[in-house]
C-alpha cells in the first residue's frame, strides 16, 4: 500500500473524539508518523445478524482511520462466537452454533461497507488460524497467562467472589482474541470499553512473541434511546441501521436534547468546530429540534442514500408538525420500576388528564396519541426506558420519560 501522512493535530484529535482511553497515545503518533498504513483490528463476534448504531461507533472510528490512508482488518470472530464472550456476564455465555454463526456473519459485509471503504477493509475469520491448531498448540498458548491475572478481570473476580460458576473454557477467550493480534500483526485494535482487559491480553501477547504491542483505543457503549442503558435490541432501545427511514429519524427525534450531543460525537462525521457551532446556535435562542434534525438527516442519509435523510425528515414534519404539536413541549419524568407505568396512570401523571378514568375515557373516544399513534388499548403498558411523545386531544401534550 501507498505511504501514508503523518496526522496533523487537529486530524489526530477526530480520530478519536469521542474515544474512552488510547493506550498509549504517544505509541500511536510514533507509529502513525512513520508513514506507513497501519492495520487497525476491531473484532465482532457475529452474535446477532443486524447491526444498530451502538456497534456503528467503532465503525466510525475504523472510517477516519481508512480517510487517512489507513487498513481496516473487520474481524469476524467465528472460532470465538463458539466459545462465548464473558465480557460483563454474571453467568457462562451460551456458546452459538456454526451455522447460526455463518447465517449471522453473512449479513455483516454487507451492512459494515455502509460505512466502511471497502476498498480499504479486510474480512477475516479467526477460524483461518484456529482451526489449524492442535490441542498442544492451544495449552501452549494458556501457558502464556496465569489464573491470578485472569481473576483481576472485574466480572471474572465478581463472579469468584460471590463463588458463582466460571467454566475453564470461558478462560480461553480473551486468550483466543489475544492472539487474533498476534495473528494479524495488528498495530491498532479497538473496542468497547467492556473489552479493555480482552485489548491488553493482546498486547501481552504481542510482547511475548515479539511483537510491537498494538495500540489500544475503547469506546463508551453508547446509550439507546431511553438514555439510560447501553444500547441493545434485547432491551428495545436500539436504531437498527436496517430500519425503514422514517422509523430511524423517528427514534432519533425520541431522543433527549442532553443525549443527542453524544450522539453527535459518537455517530456524525461532521467535524467537531461544526457541532460546536450547532452549540453556539442553540445557546443563541435556536430550536433543539432543528439542530436534532441535523443528525438524522445524516445518519438517515448514511444507511439509505442521499435523499432519504431529507424525505423522512419531511415526513416526520407532516405527521407531527402539521399536527399543531407545540416547539416547546413540556418534559416529564417518572421513575417506574421495572414494570413500567399503564397507560392511564402515565397520562395523569404527565397531567394530561385530571384521573385514571378520565384517561379510559379518553382512550375509548380515540383521543389518546403516543408519538402520533392512536392508542386504543386500555391495558397499555410503557415500559421502563420508554421516552415518547403523549398527546391527548390536540393541545394537551408531553414528553414523557420512565426511569
Amino acid at each position: 500500500m501507498s505511504p501514508v501522512k503523518p496526522p496533523t493535530e487537529n486530524e489526530l484529535a477526530e480520530l478519536v473524539r469521542g474515544a474512552e482511553e488510547v493506550i498509549k497515545t504517544e505509541a500511536l503518533v510514533e507509529r502513525m508518523a512513520a508513514g506507513r498504513p497501519l492495520r487497525i483490528k476491531v473484532g465482532f463476534d457475529p452474535t446477532a445478524p443486524d447491526l444498530h448504531l451502538g456497534h456503528t461507533v467503532i465503525l466510525n472510528a475504523m472510517r477516519r482511520f481508512q480517510d487517512l490512508g489507513h487498513q481496516v482488518i473487520f474481524l469476524i470472530g467465528d472460532f470465538t462466537g463458539m466459545i462465548g464472550d464473558p465480557s460483563g456476564k454474571n453467568v457462562t455465555r451460551k456458546p452459538l452454533e456454526p451455522e447460526q454463526i455463518r447465517a449471522n456473519a453473512e449479513t455483516y459485509a454487507e451492512q459494515v461497507f455502509k460505512v466502511l471503504d471497502q476498498s480499504r477493509t479486510r474480512i477475516r475469520f479467526n477460524s483461518e488460524w484456529f482451526n489449524k491448531m492442535s490441542a498442544a498448540d492451544m495449552i501452549r498458548l494458556a501457558s502464556r497467562y496465569t489464573v491470578a491475572r485472569m481473576l483481576e478481570r472485574d466480572d471474572f473476580h465478581t463472579r469468584y467472589t460471590a463463588e458463582q460458576a466460571i467454566a475453564v473454557h470461558e478462560f480461553l477467550y480473551p486468550l483466543v482474541q489475544g492472539y487474533d493480534s498476534v495473528a494479524l500483526e495488528a498495530d491498532v485494535e479497538m473496542g468497547g470499553t467492556d473489552q479493555k482487559f480482552n485489548l491488553l491480553v493482546g498486547r501481552h501477547l504481542q510482547g511475548q512473541m515479539n511483537q510491537p504491542p498494538q495500540i489500544i483505543i475503547t469506546w463508551p457503549l453508547l446509550e439507546g434511546t431511553d438514555g439510560v442503558q447501553k444500547m441493545s435490541k434485547s432491551l428495545d432501545n436500539y436504531i437498527g441501521i436496517n430500519e425503514p427511514p422514517n422509523d430511524m429519524f423517528g427514534k432519533l427525534m425520541s431522543i433527549s436534547d442532553d443525549l443527542m450531543w453524544r450522539y453527535f460525537e459518537l455517530l456524525s462525521f461532521r467535524p467537531t468546530e461544526e457541532i460546536d457551532g450547532f452549540r453556539s446556535r442553540i445557546k443563541q435562542g435556536g430550536n433543539p429540534r432543528d439542530v436534532k434534525f441535523e443528525l438524522g438527516i445524516e445518519l438517515v442519509d448514511r444507511f439509505h442514500g442521499p435523499g432519504a435523510g431529507a424525505g423522512a425528515r419531511d415526513a416526520f414534519v407532516a405527521r407531527f408538525q402539521q399536527g399543531a404539536l407545540p416547539e416547546d413541549i413540556p418534559e416529564k419524568s417518572i421513575a417506574a420500576g421495572a414494570e413500567g407505568l399503564g397507560i392511564a396512570a402515565a397520562l395523569t401523571a404527565c397531567g394530561l388528564t385530571a384521573s385514571n378514568s378520565e384517561a379510559f375515557r379518553m382512550i375509548k373516544q380515540g383521543a389518546v396519541k403516543i408519538d402520533g399513534e392512536r392508542v386504543e388499548d386500555r391495558s397499555l403498558t410503557l415500559p421502563a426506558g420508554f421516552n415518547g411523545i403523549l398527546q391527548v386531544g390536540k393541545r394537551r401534550i408531553a414528553r414523557l420519560q420512565l426511569k
